[in-house]
């Protein structure tokens, strides 16, 4: 699963992204080669080339949900914004949860 996590600067996601492959390393069920993690800035995201299933978009930017909507809708790839909360906690278990979550609601509404 390649999963882009989106900030302003792509700096605070780079640290919620560490937080989330602490999670899948401690993972039983989870396999790190199973998944590919990059944080990028959202002014970035349309010059990604690479595949995309999910993207997981920081709080401080959830005013350019429809921006970065429009970017990904034409491309099949689904995302989740991630609250505060979870957010400043650095919570990387909740945050995959979500990526996981948006990933599996996108392929429920394309069967």
């Amino acid at each position: 699963m390649n999963i882009v996590l989106c900030c302003a600067g792509g700096f605070s996601t780079t640290m919620m992204m560490e937080k989330i492959k602490d999670v899948i390393r401690a993972s039983a069920r989870l396999n790190i080669e199973d998944f590919t993690l990059k944080a990028i800035s959202a002014d970035m995201l349309q010059e990604e080339t690479e595949p995309i299933d999910v993207v997981l978009i920081g709080p401080q930017i959830a005013h350019r949900e429809e921006y970065i909507r429009g970017i990904l809708e034409p491309r099949g790839a689904a995302y989740a914004i991630m609250d505060k909360e979870t957010y400043g906690k650095m919570d990387g278990a909740t945050a995959l949860k979500m990526a996981l979550i948006a990933d599996r609601k996108a392929h429920m509404k394309g069967a």
